[in-house]
């Protein structure tokens, strides 16, 4: 399933329909080159599933937590300074996973092996100034 962004704006009307497609899927790992859009399209939907708090980077935190009325707890992920997968062992990672929350992953690569068999992949690349965002559920 592909959606496609021309502008910012678009991911007010994705968000809703990126939510129903992944239906139960809480973890969903981000891929894209640096600057492919990932942050701002997980900022996007948070802000689609009521988070009112600030949303930001956690490049150098690592993760982010927030809460949605609606949605529950949601993680955000930015696995880029990792050096191993110990890194993210030692933030308790399969604690974080083992929770009934949502886990937005940036950088899934970077622990690969770690990753929830029910993970969805989602691939953002740029097409002529379009964001294509795809989902392999």
């Amino acid at each position: 399933m592909n959606f496609r962004l021309e502008s910012i704006e678009d991911i007010n009307r994705v968000a809703p329909k990126f939510v129903a497609a992944i239906g139960q899927a809480r973890h969903l790992a981000f891929y894209g080159e640096m600057g492919a859009g990932k942050t701002t399209f997980i900022t996007g939907l948070m802000e689609y599933m009521g988070v009112v708090d600030h949303v930001s980077s956690p490049t150098f935190s690592i993760v982010n937590e927030y809460h949605s009325d609606d949605y529950g707890k949601i993680y955000h992920f930015d696995f880029y300074r990792l050096e191993d997968e110990d890194e993210a062992l030692n933030i308790g990672i399969e604690e974080i996973f083992d929770e009934n929350a949502w886990c937005f992953m940036e950088w899934p690569e970077k622990i690969d092996n770690l990753l929830p068999e029910n993970t969805v992949s989602v691939y953002i690349k740029t097409e002529q100034h379009v964001r294509i965002i795809s989902l392999d559920l």
